[in-house]
Formats: C-alpha cells, structure tokens, sequence
C-alpha cells in the first residue's frame, strides 16, 4: 500500500509542475527522487517481509559427503557398526567434478550409504589419496561434524568399543537440554560424527526421531576463524534467522585445538525449513588454519554437505559452475549447484521444485 500510494504521489507531482519555473522544476525533481526512493524502500521492505514468511531456503540436509582412501573398509566398518548399508556405487562424472570445483575428482569412485530408518538421507565417500599426515580433525576451516540421531548413546558407545571408531568425547548431556545426550568419535577416514539422541520425552523434542538404534543426520558443523562472517552468510544467502552465538566450553574442540582453560568457543545454530535440520556453526580459535588440498582436487574430510532447496535460481549465490542436472541415487535428475562458503566450504543444493514441510 506503501508503495502504491509513493507511486501515485510522484505521478500527482510531475502533474502538477511540468509548466512551473526552473526552481519549482528542481523541487520537482528532488519530490520525484524522494517518491522514488520511498517506492524503492516500500518495495524492498515488503520483498524482505515477504521472504521472513517464507522462512529459511535450505529445506532440509539431504547427503553429508567425505573422502577416504579405504573405500571398502568404510563400507564395512559403516555397515557393521552403525547399520548405514550400500545403497549405490558409482563413479563422479565430470560435470559433477566441475560443479564442484574439483576436476581431478572426475572419475574417483563413490558410494552411497543409508540407514534403514531413512534411506533417502546419505553419506557419500569419495575415494582419495591418504590425507596429510598434518591434517587434523576439528583443526581445519570449513565441514567439521555429522550429527546422527540415535536412540541410545551410552549403549552404542558400548557396542563402539571395539571398533575403528574412536571415541573423542564420552556420553553427556548437553548443559542447556539435559534431556539431550551425546557423544564424539573420529570414523576411520577422520570424519567426525556427534550420535546424540533425546532421553526425555521425544514427542516434545526438537530432535528428530532414530526409528532405529542409528538413524539420519539432522545437524551440519561448519566451522571458521569468525563466526560473525559465517552467520552473516548463511542469513543472508539462505534467509535464516540470524541467532547470536553463544560463549560454550565444547570439549571436543577444546582437546583437539589445545583451547587453555576457561577459553571458550563462539556457537550458534540455524534451523532449517523442516523440522529437526540445523546448521551449527562453531568460531575457532587462532591455533586452526584452512584446510590443505591440492588444486582441482578435493579436500580431505567432510567436503560438502547437500540441501534441498525448492528452486535454485531464486537464490542470490555465487556458482562455481552453473546448476545443472546430475543422474544417480542422490539427484534422480534433478538440477543442482554448488557454490562455496566463506570457511572454503562446499555448499551443494539440490532442487527439488516444492515448497518444504514445515
């Protein structure tokens, strides 16, 4: 209404001082700017209103992807302690390699693993070279946790104990949710996972539920050197409600980054469009770098996590490559694009041409 009435005013002024003299013609014109500018902020204003009701871009966490050079041996180890199966084996082509920026991935073998409580949620391997004897987890700028929902931490950490899982941090509840427990380990290839589930009562929970003793991933951990810079790119990229970090003690982080004590790490989280899909995302300390790689290739770790998004070219991002349409388990031919965040992250999205269930 706001605009209308700014459009219709400017309309009124030309009217009414076409045949005045040069200054009256002058204040015509600053009139005109000024109706013009109001128009231009009524717009804008109601555009940004418009999107808040819209709610985030990023529907939900679709695929988590990391590099090993053991494929096999992730496939097993997966399979054998976590219950995620096999769901599609193939090889990266090379328009998916250029999508990412990583055209010496072009023609690595991939898998596709799942849980059975929700098969359509994947972790992607990548087969790489072994990673840099320097790399560490938690160290490096960009992906640094999966989040898993499970149904029983303290037992799974039992079952855990023999395997190429390594625990990093032991079953605890989460300070300001103590109905919430989890727990840290490093999978075999240095991808780390939180499995951590609800111990209260789930009808009531903002976690998903497992379905099982292991089930889907509903949080991505991004780490950088600002987290300020983090948030104000994802806010303003994908429309998330900008929440402000916290000052928390995260152990996990704090061992593997030599934190002294009482030296605290900046968090925050974002809620996805769909129920129990987040983003944390953590501010690391001046002791962490960006991650090595070599040019063209891919990074080791956690490379990239994948979103569902309803329609691509109504976001505001810079593409590597243009978006275009991928085959396979995980895109079903669906376009998709990749663009990279400010921590050297990859950002892939997939569209999927529907509004998200909230």
């Amino acid at each position: 209404m706001l605009a209308a009435n700014a459009a219709h005013h400017s309309v009124v002024l030309v009217g009414c001082h076409w045949q005045d003299n040069s200054r009256e013609i002058m204040n015509t014109r600053r009139s005109i700017f000024r109706s013009a500018l109001a128009v231009m902020m009524a717009m804008f204003y109601f555009n940004a209103a418009a999107a808040l009701a819209d709610g985030p871009a990023l529907q939900r966490i679709t695929m988590a992807t990391f590099t090993s050079a053991d494929l096999a041996g992730v496939a097993r180890d997966y399979s054998r302690w976590l219950g995620y199966h096999v769901r599609e084996r193939g090889v990266v082509s090379a328009e998916l390699a250029e999508a990412w920026g990583a055209s010496g991935a072009a023609g690595k073998r991939y898998l596709l693993l799942s849980s059975e409580p929700s098969p359509e949620v994947f972790v992607r391997v990548i087969e790489s070279e072994v990673a840099p004897a320097d790399w560490l987890p938690l160290t490096t700028w960009g992906w640094n946790g999966i989040e898993i929902i499970v149904d029983d931490p303290v037992a799974l950490r039992e079952q855990l104990r023999e395997s190429p899982f390594r625990v990093i941090g032991e079953p605890a509840p989460l300070g300001a949710f103590p109905t919430i427990k989890a727990f840290q380990v490093v999978g075999p290839s240095g991808e780390v996972l939180y499995l951590t589930a609800e111990t209260g009562d789930r009808s009531k929970s903002i976690l998903p539920p497992p379905g099982g003793p292991v089930g889907r991933i509903f949080i991505m951990v991004v780490g950088g050197p600002d987290i300020d810079t983090l948030l104000d790119f994802y806010s303003s990229r994908f429309n998330f409600v900008r929440n402000p970090a916290r000052m928390l003690a995260v152990g996990v982080i704090k061992r593997a980054q030599g934190l002294a004590e009482g030296e605290l790490t900046p968090l925050a989280t974002a809620r996805l469009a769909e129920r129990g899909n987040l983003i944390e995302f953590d501010g690391y300390s001046k002791r962490t770098r960006a991650r090595p790689f070599e040019p063209g290739q891919l990074p080791p770790g956690i490379v990239s996590t994948t979103f569902a998004v309803a329609d691509l070219d109504a976001l505001n991002v810079d593409w590597i490559a243009p978006p275009t349409r991928h085959e396979g388990l995980a895109y079903r031919g669906q376009r998709a694009g990749t663009l990279r965040g400010p921590a050297g992250e990859l950002i892939e999205l997939i569209e999927t041409g529907v509004t998200a269930a909230r």
